[in-house]
Formats: structure tokens, sequence, C-alpha cells
């Protein structure tokens, strides 16, 4: 996993699964380098193959957290079947994806 930060946001990337194993390890060390000044978190998911429950309970407290902040985490170029999980289980609704 790669983490940069640019003005206020964090771009996540080569991260390529969110699993319950990994998923714990993954938001702390977002959270950790979540500075008072960044708002925004970016997963650049192009490389994301694999994210079950608990990857998704992670990506939604990083949603929550962003959003107290005043900000947006926004998940880019998702794969296929992490579209497909993401709609199958209805958190399109309120997670950013684009394409």
């Amino acid at each position: 996993m790669n983490i940069e930060q640019t003005n206020q946001t964090l771009l996540i990337s080569e991260v390529e699964e969110i699993t319950a194993s990994s998923a714990g390890g993954f938001k702390k060390e977002v959270k950790k380098r979540m500075t008072p000044t960044i708002a925004n978190i970016d997963l650049d998911a192009n490389s994301l193959n694999f994210i079950d429950s608990s990857g998704l309970g992670a990506l939604i407290s990083l949603q929550k957290l962003t959003k107290e902040r005043g900000g947006q985490f926004r998940i880019l170029s998702p794969t296929s079947s992490v579209v497909q999980l993401i709609e199958l289980t209805h958190l399109h609704r309120i997670l950013v994806i684009v394409s």
C-alpha cells in the first residue's frame, strides 16, 4: 500500500485486497496519516482485486471520517468486481465511485 498526501487529500494506491485479515491494519494506517489539514481520501482501486465485508466496513469508516471533516471519500478507477460488490450491497448510495 502506498499513501501520498497532496494538499487536503490522501491518495491511497497499490492495494490488492482488503479483507478481514487486513482491514484493521488498512484503516489504522490511513487514520494515522490523517493530519488535521486533510479532509479527503482518494482510494485508487485499479489494483484492488478483492474486498470482503470487513473491507467494506473499513471503507465506510473512512467515508464517515472524511464526512466529519467536511471532505469526501472517493473510490477511483475500481475494478468491475469491486463495483459489482458495492452495487450489490447498495453502498453505491453512500460511497462515491469515479470510473
